[in-house]
């Protein structure tokens, strides 16, 4: 943890000459983290279109999806940094980046469903369907556990670990595509079983978000039910 606050920090430092310019340009924490939004449609709207337009193994629009994923989680941390720098922190504003990143959430997994579903990689799709529904129970629990007076932030798989693992399997799924080729496979010789192909590269990483965000929903859980049962609750 202490590990992970002090990289938070160093981010910090370094995207903060950015947020004042920001505010002094007169952007508000809402109107960042609306770009933030947009960002994501866009990025799901390359997905799309890659399913659309794009042949089986065309994985560019892979890569470019998640620059833009990447892009966009630049802003989820701009917002706050602008309203602490700023000044301009209220409960409405955190109930606005609240909403907007879940709308974020979906809508990136929407397009990355629809791209899977599309160039039938029907397993991997599924996997991002329980990405999705682990990434909104690890929120949906921490909301309910803080309505209920219980801090709840423990788990690996929270949103900034999930954008930085999902947009950089993509970019690296783009860029190897690139050298590769979309269609490039590796077979366990013996009995001829495909192992992987090009689009696990992205595809792997994303089932490891799908089994750990689960879990870290889970264990919120149980870390509240722990708290809830010290207290007699």
């Amino acid at each position: 943890m202490k590990i992970k606050d002090s990289a938070q920090q160093l981010v910090y430092k370094i995207i903060n000459p950015l947020v004042k310019i920001m505010i002094k340009a007169g952007f508000t924490p809402n109107t960042v983290t609306t770009i933030g939004l947009i960002l994501n449609i866009v990025a799901a709207s390359v997905f799309i279109i890659g399913a659309e337009n794009g042949k089986r193994g065309e994985l560019s629009y892979v890569g470019w999806g998640g620059a833009l994923i990447l892009f966009a989680g630049l802003f989820d941390m701009l917002d706050g940094q602008v309203a602490r720098l700023g000044n301009m922190t209220s409960k409405f504003g955190a109930l606005y980046d609240s909403v907007l990143d879940r709308y974020s959430e979906l809508i990136m997994f929407l397009g990355i469903c629809y791209y899977l579903i599309s160039h039938h990689y029907f397993l991997s799709s599924l996997f991002g369907f329980i990405a999705l529904i682990g990434s909104m129970m690890v929120s949906y629990t921490r909301a309910r556990a803080e309505g209920l007076g219980i801090e709840c932030k423990t788990g690996l798989m929270q949103r900034p670990e999930r954008i930085i693992i999902i947009s950089i399997s993509a970019i690296a799924c783009g860029i190897f595509s690139h050298f590769v080729g979309g269609n490039f496979k590796i077979y366990f010789s013996l009995i001829n079983v495909e192992l992987c192909e090009t689009i696990t590269v992205f595809t792997f990483p994303l089932t490891i978000v799908a089994v750990l965000s689960n879990i870290t929903a889970i264990n919120r859980l149980l870390h509240c039910k722990s708290q809830l049962s010290k207290n007699n609750l």
